[in-house]
């Protein structure tokens, strides 16, 4: 089968939409599908046209963002071509314009869409008025005009009042984490003294793009929990913060303001091949999500749990209940520094931390192949009874 995929980025880029399409997609080429990836270019060291692990990338030029999506010229175009030799387009809300235009192309080459939903679009000040106005006229067609929609948890199905007029074809499937890949590991003392931990003090990670549009993952709460940490007579922890991104600066000031810049180091961004040890070195992960609206799954958890460590999280993510009912984390209140610090200091003081239950977690509920397996069944059914997009085309003009 050839499989279209279109996110707004793609690996080396990191973030949640995008580690979701690449693990999927080498799992996919794995099962002997065909995957081609059209997305934005982003960064000036990658290729326009390359393969990365069976997967063949196609990086269009950005002229600019929007709403935290790339805008890009040749889009329309491309993704028709592309389209007329795919026989399935898989593309990813909540960043709109790819996904619009995945589905538009859909609908003129006669080729089935399936959309992974992955949270809705909200924004802050006039940011949220613009997405008012997208989630009531763009995100409807858009949705109207696929034909099947995944969502990664069954409370999106439940609470979001957009995805409610399309139940018919809605299906859930788990993210999941490449288990072989994000294991427990012994990180020898060169590589910690290299990747900057602080053998002298507990280590906190935090893992997100650092923009005005990941603010919901909580890391001014975390600093403030942490400023609250640093004035018990206890050793205050490290706190490792990687990713890049606009508001880096901003996030660096904040730590000064509260007095706690000496105990965080601000990594920037983290090399694949670094990331296991970070997860894996730590004693804590921490991700206080604030939105249920924007927090889609929290795949960063899999993969510190995957990795060996425990948690710190809020009831937003998707993976709450399990870390609620098994020795694997703790979850705070959202929006609550107080109680975040206080869930860090019992978590770092608990010693029933179950490294094998964190492992099963992973590997019997969230494995990609059976990810891949069961989108693999949607991919074909979709292709054997695909709505009338002749139908739809005469609709929309």
């Amino acid at each position: 089968m050839d499989i279209l995929h279109t996110p707004v980025r793609f690996y080396p880029y990191i973030g949640g939409v995008e580690t979701y399409v690449h693990d999927l997609s080498k799992k996919l080429v794995k099962f002997n599908h065909n995957v081609t990836v059209v997305c934005a270019k982003v960064d000036e060291e990658t290729e326009r046209c390359e393969t990365i692990d069976g997967i063949d990338v196609r990086r269009l030029t950005s002229v600019g963002q929007m709403a935290n999506t790339n805008i890009t010229p040749a889009l329309p175009a491309v993704l028709i071509e592309e389209a007329q030799s795919a026989d399935v387009i898989h593309t990813h809300l909540p960043t709109p314009w790819f996904a619009d235009l995945s589905v538009l192309a859909g609908v003129v080459t006669g080729t089935p869409v399936v959309i992974t939903y992955h949270n809705d679009i909200v924004g802050d000040g006039i940011a949220n008025h613009i997405a008012y106005f997208y989630n009531q006229t763009w995100l409807r067609l858009t949705l109207r005009y696929s034909d099947r929609i995944i969502v990664t948890q069954p409370d999106y199905v439940e609470n979001s009042k957009y995805l409610s007029p399309e139940m018919d074809k809605i299906e859930i499937i788990s993210n999941g984490v490449d288990v072989n890949y994000f294991e427990p590991k012994t990180v020898s003392a060169e590589d910690l003294a290299r990747l900057g931990f602080d053998e002298s003090r507990p280590t906190l990670f935090f893992l997100s793009v650092l923009d005005g549009h990941h603010d919901y993952k909580g890391l001014t709460d975390l600093l403030e929990a942490l400023a609250l940490l640093v004035k018990e007579e206890d050793t205050t922890p490290q706190l490792l913060v990687g990713g890049g991104g606009e508001s880096k600066s901003t996030y660096e000031h904040r730590a000064a303001k509260l007095g706690v810049d000496q105990f965080v180091d601000f990594l920037g961004r983290v090399p694949e091949d670094d990331l296991v040890n970070y997860y894996s070195a730590a004693d804590l992960f921490v991700l206080p999500s604030t939105s249920s609206d924007q927090e889609g799954f929290g795949l960063v958890l899999l993969e510190a749990l995957a990795s060996g460590t425990p948690v710190v999280t809020t009831n937003v993510v998707g993976i709450a209940e399990e870390v609620k009912q098994n020795p694997v984390g703790t979850i705070a209140p959202k929006e609550n520094p107080e109680a975040l610090a206080s869930s860090i200091r019992t978590t770092l003081s608990n010693d029933e931390f179950d490294l094998e239950v964190a492992r099963n977690l992973c590997v019997q509920n969230y494995s990609w192949r059976a990810s891949a397996e069961d989108l693999e069944a949607i991919y074909e059914r979709v292709c054997e009874t695909s709505i009338d997009h002749n139908e739809v085309h005469e609709d929309l003009v």
